[in-house]
């Protein structure tokens, strides 16, 4: 009986907060969304970014190609590095901003969304670059990239006008699906049309790394002191479902064709990886001339041993004057959930670690890789040659 007594205050005092929750902009509205655009790290920020969960001292070789720096400062991501891998003795470090340019020591690289016209879907190409055979000739690749970014960035406002349209049909699917109840649907209406608000206000000062689909959930997220956790996560679930039916919906034809970034990262000496394959596994028929795969990766890690037999045969019937497909590892990590609150933070993400890729490790991965004689080291050495040659 105290349970359900407390229970019922408890929703009566939820209910009570968002019958007076103010449809108007609020001065609290300005400072959170302020807050969740800055780029600027608080004290404690910085020593959760510089203070790793785990130390690796027994990996020797350290081999990072998909990762996304975010707005950490790079200075932070090498010292978060050398205290989780002390005794590394070679690296290869790349940063894959998604369709932006990012340099980490020697070199550059991006995580570039594009358009496969052969089975018509959106798939990811990782471009990496010794950064000094960049001057000069990449004019038209940063034009390619600023268009994709910019066109990516429209995504959010399908998005937002979907629920201040609203748009019936995905607020409905979205509601059927989730099971969530009216007055938390009204309330996610009400707080996307103050973000959208509040966009508009702050346009000039809002960095292009904000204006993505996950401005909405932080955003969602400064609001859980307020309305806890346990509702909040009954709001980001219905909020993200609407995210991934704009995603399906999403026109892929204004992306630049696969082909297209292919041909100008070759005019300039890059390298290029498919980036968690399983996820649009036709890019593995398509012949594309890359330098390899990813097998593995914190979302995509199904079809490893697969994927590593696929390469190895590869290499065993490959002609002569062809090169080897490489088989590389991604851990994927976003570098800007290290900077949120612990009682905010993804824990999926969260664990993802600039360089830390287990597979490797995994004994029944390792029987197949040492089939193909295939380390770190040397995947190591054989792509800083491509990309230095």
């Amino acid at each position: 009986m105290k349970f359900t007594a407390e229970h019922e205050k408890n929703n009566a005092n939820l209910l009570e907060k968002l019958r007076n929750y103010s449809e108007e902009i609020t001065e609290n509205d300005h400072t959170i969304f302020l807050k969740i655009i800055s780029t600027k790290l608080d004290k404690w920020q910085i020593n959760q970014i510089i203070t790793p969960a785990e130390i690796f001292p027994r990996q020797k070789y350290v081999l990072a190609t998909h990762w996304h720096p975010e707005f950490v400062p790079m200075e932070l991501n090498r010292e978060r590095i050398e205290k989780m891998f002390p005794n590394r003795k070679d690296e290869l470090i790349i940063p894959t901003q998604h369709n932006e340019f990012m340099t980490y020591g020697s070199y550059t690289g991006a995580e570039v969304d594009c358009y496969a016209s052969g089975f018509h879907e959106k798939v990811q190409l990782l471009i990496h670059f010794e950064s000094g055979k960049l001057k000069d000739k990449d004019t038209m690749l940063r034009s390619m990239l600023a268009h994709t970014r910019k066109y990516r960035a429209s995504q959010l406002f399908d998005f937002t006008n979907s629920f201040t349209k609203p748009v019936e049909e995905r607020m409905h699917a979205a509601s059927k699906k989730t099971g969530i109840e009216p007055v938390a649907v009204k309330f996610a209406c009400t707080v996307v049309k103050k973000i959208q608000w509040l966009l508009d206000e702050y346009w000039d000062k809002v960095p292009d790394f904000s204006l993505r689909n996950k401005l909405v959930r932080n955003y969602f997220d400064a609001l859980r002191p307020e309305f806890g956790h346990q509702f909040i996560d009954r709001v980001q679930t219905f909020v993200n479902e609407v995210k991934k039916i704009v995603k399906r919906n999403f026109p892929l034809e204004y992306f630049y064709r696969a082909s297209e970034v292919i041909e100008e990262v070759r005019g300039i000496g890059g390298g290029i990886v498919i980036p968690h394959p399983e996820q649009f596994w036709p890019i593995l028929l398509g012949r594309y001339d890359v330098d390899g795969y990813e097998v593995w990766n914190p979302q995509s890690n199904r079809y490893t041993e697969f994927l590593i037999d696929v390469v190895n045969e590869h290499n065993k019937h490959r002609r002569s004057s062809s090169k080897e497909l490489l088989i590389l590892m991604g851990d994927d990590c976003h570098q800007g959930e290290k900077t949120r609150r612990k009682d905010e933070q993804d824990p999926e993400k969260t664990e993802r670690e600039i360089g830390l890729q287990p597979a490797w490790d995994a004994l029944n991965i390792q029987k197949k890789l040492i089939r193909g004689g295939v380390t770190r080291a040397s995947v190591i050495d054989e792509y800083r040659c491509r990309l230095s040659g």
